[in-house]
């Protein structure tokens, strides 16, 4: 059976999670080459960090392992995952608020 945590938790958890909102971020762009790259991906999303993966120099079938790999990542920590470019993607923690006009940005310098 599944024990549900208290409700009390969840309130201090989100005042929690606001405090971070209010932090400054810095986005990771990764040029992944292999699939062996995504460990370094995994890291920088789950340390809290909105990460742009760029998959233009991997061939077909790697990008797509790594796409389902990052699709997982974003899921499971809550985050979520936006194609920027047909082989550009932006994963962002849940904790993390990307602005339209940065995202136009990171779409103008990946193309």
């Amino acid at each position: 059976m599944l024990a549900l945590a208290p409700l009390v938790h969840l309130r201090e958890r989100a005042a929690a999670t606001d405090d971070r909102a209010a932090r400054r971020y810095e986005i990771t762009t990764v040029h992944p080459t292999s699939y062996s790259d995504a460990r370094a991906i995994g890291e920088q999303f789950r340390d809290g960090h909105p990460v742009i993966m760029n998959l233009t120099e991997m061939d077909e079938p790697d990008a797509k392992r790594l796409v389902d790999f990052a699709a997982g990542l974003a899921f499971g920590l809550r985050g979520s995952m936006e194609r920027v470019t047909n082989r550009v993607f932006l994963l962002t923690p849940p904790n993390i608020r990307v602005s339209d006009e940065e995202k136009q940005r990171i779409a103008d310098t990946q193309l």
